[in-house]
């Protein structure tokens, strides 16, 4: 069991706590709960039917309002929560929660691909969806589309660790064909909160699906039928992607041509193979050439098998062997032949063709303007043993007519997330001989070749994805489109150039330079100019001293050394960063320039500065001449005079004239006797004199009885005993005072040769004599005390100089000093 000392506790912990237990349902909220997007205002009525106090409570700060008062919130922040308080009677809180969901649309959603750019047909193609900055993330959904039609729906699955924005990816894996080829899929970003409603959903921009896929003929084989001698052309028509390439043999032993159809001159029976590759693999095509006679009447003659044709080499040279040449200009190609008896040769082609007799060994192809993109002329011979023909190599080429770089993601470059940069190719050819390469600066961060065997002009574009760095920020991104022709091509390889394009990289704030301490000078030193802060957008800095900002260029005085801080912020982030300051002055003085001290007090008279001043003393009237002395630490008597203080630091010097004046108690300056003897009836006379400064005052203290008569002579005080009697006889005191100090010395004066019979009276007036002078002395003791205590100084005997007591003096008897 709880001892009943901690069970009453916990009634009053209870008893005392902000809860709804034991509250009506008083309070009433409209509406009950809100949903704003960040950075809205929105507008709430607490009511109740009790005229209690209420107040709204946001986390930690209360706002009273009056009963039925609409209030409002502004949504600032993400983990706001308020409720509205009623203090029932005064003695207990009834509160209702409103319940606050605050919402932000995405920022931007992106698709891309995650590993290949282009999709191949029977593999699984993989995207990514990148929805930035969401929230809350529970409530959002994406969907992906493969032209208008959903294939999937994704959702955030994770714990909500976070009401703030977040960026989340999802990603699609998928099969694609080859109908799909050129495909757009797409993904889109909604917040639905359900009965509350959804926002607009956010879409991407669509992606382009590329299919590979290997070559497909139409036909595996084919027969055809010619006449024997005529001309002919085979076809091999393929579909691939990328467009295949074209390999022709003939038993096994390959043709030059390339292209998808082969031109047969003077046809015979023979068996010709196709092959279309590209590389996603490759398809073969088997074409049957039946050559056909005439008979004596003019009709075909029966259809007969061709046999298997030999390797024949043809006696045909072009020159050059291979020609590249640009779209528009002249070109000009010589076939020659060692042939001898040769019924004729030319070049067959579907400009400048040329027919030649057996009397000419050589035949030109020349075209004054090349308009044509795939051709191919040939060059053939009519043998006695037949015809055979060699195919010129020609290669027509153009260069873009624009190489241009474009951003394809919205918005600057973000330092850490990627980001796109297309570079489009217009109307090049061939596209296959083309070197993309991408720079930044003058780095090669990329280079590209493109498989499209297409002959013809076509438009290709080439993307780089980049990962920012705060040091790309204002980094020149270009891509460069050039043509490699070969050892055949123009001497300089046809080459075109984008304009750059300019990276405008966001980062969050840095602290370039910035010390951890530093020394700057008064009123010439402010925080503005200390500390180098870097940032894209360029941060604000907002400087602190203690928890107050201040102006930073403003220049800081000696009062203000200490420790600041500085707060850099942009949209990105924010840094700190503190520095310890000390601000540095020069010399100057804070004493006065008279003083008056006593001897042994310890004064110095102090510089102010930072650093600490030196500070040197000179004394003296060869002050300037370097009579330098230490600084007294205990003044003494021979210190006293005329001083002159230099102090130096870094920052500058200071001098400062300075007198002191030394006080000290006052020194009796001559020996005393401690008693003196006089004969009765003779006379004797004491002296006594002292130095001090200021100069002493002398005063001889005795019993009233005594008959004596005092005389001053300069410093010097004497007592004067003429006829000395027994009244005469007892302790006289000397005593020497300044405002220092209250020295006193003693002599006792002793009258011999009395008579013996003096009376017991006699020595009763003695002794009353003798307690008389000390009780005099106690009071002069008591009033000397007294009086220093209202600035003047006590009588204090003077040990230090003072072995034994009494009063200096020269006794003299009849007159005559003794």
């Amino acid at each position: 069991m709880l001892p009943l000392r901690m069970l009453g506790l916990l009634v009053l912990m209870f008893s005392l706590c902000d809860a709804d237990s034991g509250c009506p349902d008083v309070l009433s909220l409209d509406p009950p709960e809100v949903l704003a997007e960040y950075g809205e205002s929105v507008t709430v009525i607490c009511s109740s039917d009790h005229d209690d106090r209420m107040y709204w409570r946001v986390g930690d700060i209360a706002f009273p309002v009056e009963n039925n008062e609409s209030w409002s919130l502004n949504l600032t922040d993400w983990n706001v929560t308020a409720k509205c308080i009623l203090n029932l009677n005064g003695t207990r809180n009834c509160s209702k929660d409103l319940k606050i969901t605050i919402y932000k649309n995405p920022e931007s959603v992106r698709v891309f691909p995650t590993k290949d750019i282009v999709a191949v047909e029977g593999r699984p193609y993989e995207l990514q969806c990148k929805v930035k900055d969401v929230a809350p993330v529970q409530y959002f959904t994406v969907r992906w589309y493969r032209g208008n039609e959903t294939i999937k729906t994704d959702h955030f699955t994770q714990p909500n660790k976070t009401k703030g924005p977040v960026s989340e990816s999802f990603t699609l894996a998928a099969n694609f064909s080859r109908g799909e080829n050129g495909i757009q899929v797409r993904c889109e970003a909604q917040l639905d909160f359900g009965q509350h409603g959804s926002q607009p959903p956010v879409i991407s921009e669509a992606h382009t699906v590329i299919v590979q896929y290997a070559p497909e003929l139409k036909d595996k084989t084919e027969d055809v039928y010619v006449y024997e001698g005529a001309h002919v052309t085979l076809y091999c028509e393929a579909e691939g992607n990328p467009a295949p390439a074209f390999r022709w043999s003939l038993d096994g032993v390959k043709l030059v041509t390339t292209t998808s159809y082969l031109n047969i001159t003077r046809a015979t029976s023979a068996i010709y193979n196709c092959t279309a590759t590209n590389k996603r693999g490759s398809t073969t095509k088997q074409i049957h050439v039946h050559g056909m006679k005439m008979n004596i009447m003019g009709t075909p003659a029966a259809i007969t098998t061709p046999e298997p044709s030999t390797k024949r080499s043809c006696p045909l040279v072009l020159t050059p062997a291979e020609k590249v040449v640009r779209f528009g200009d002249p070109v000009s190609v010589n076939c020659s032949t060692s042939a001898t008896g040769f019924v004729s040769m030319g070049w067959e082609a579907t400009s400048g063709a040329t027919m030649s007799t057996n009397n000419v060994s050589v035949t030109t192809w020349k075209v004054e303007k090349v308009e044509e993109w795939d051709a191919k002329p040939l060059c053939y011979i009519n043998l006695n043993s037949g015809q055979c023909s060699v195919t010129l190599d020609i290669t027509v080429y153009k260069t873009p007519d624009n190489v241009s770089v474009s951003a394809l993601d919205q918005g600057p470059m973000v330092e850490g997330t990627e980001y796109r940069l297309k570079c489009d190719i217009s109307n090049v050819a061939p596209v296959q001989k083309l070197k993309l390469t991408w720079y930044r600066g003058n780095e090669t961060v990329h280079t590209e070749m493109f498989n499209d065997t297409a002959e013809t002009p076509v438009n290709v574009f080439s993307i780089l994805r980049v990962t920012p760095e705060r040091d790309h920020n204002g980094a020149l991104f270009r891509c460069e489109a050039e043509l490699h022709l070969g050892q055949n091509g123009p001497e300089l390889s046809p080459t075109v150039t984008s304009s750059p394009y300019t990276a405008d990289v966001h980062y969050k704030p840095l602290v370039k330079t910035c010390p951890s301490s530093y020394a700057g000078v008064e009123h010439e030193f402010s925080m503005g100019s200390l500390c180098e802060f870097d940032g894209n957008p360029p941060p604000t800095v907002q400087w602190y001293y203690g928890k107050e900002r201040i102006n930073a260029s403003e220049p800081l005085t000696r009062t203000q050394s200490g420790e600041y801080r500085a707060e850099v912020v942009n949209r990105l982030g924010s840094k700190n960063t503190s520095v310890l300051i000390s601000i540095e002055y020069g010399p100057s003085f804070t004493c006065g320039d008279r003083y008056e001290v006593k001897e042994n007090d310890v004064f110095q008279c102090e510089a102010a500065g930072r650093p600490q001043p030196l500070v040197t003393w000179f004394k003296g009237e060869a002050m300037e001449g370097g009579n330098q002395v230490a600084a007294p630490k205990h003044w003494t008597k021979n210190d006293g005079g005329m001083y002159l203080l230099k102090a130096t630091n870094k920052r500058g010097e200071a001098s400062h004239g300075l007198y002191v004046d030394v006080f000290y108690a006052p020194v009796f300056n001559r020996s005393y006797s401690k008693e003196v003897n006089v004969i009765l009836g003779d006379s004797v006379t004491f002296d006594c004199s002292a130095d001090g400064h200021p100069s002493p005052k002398i005063k001889w203290v005795y019993g009233s009885e005594a008959d004596v008569t005092v005389t001053t002579s300069g410093r010097q005080m004497s007592i004067n005993v003429t006829g000395a009697t027994s009244t005469d006889a007892g302790v006289y005191v000397c005593v020497a005072m300044n405002e220092v100090d209250v020295v006193i010395r003693t002599v006792t004066l002793v009258v011999k040769d009395r008579p013996k019979q003096q009376a017991a009276g006699g020595t009763v007036i003695w002794w009353l004599l003798i307690l008389l002078v000390i009780i005099l002395i106690l009071i002069l003791i008591i009033f000397a005390h007294r009086w220093k205590k209202q600035g003047q100084y006590a009588f204090v005997s003077d040990k230090a100089n003072d072995h034994d007591s009494g009063i200096p003096m020269a006794p003299q008897s009849n007159g005559v000093s003794v």
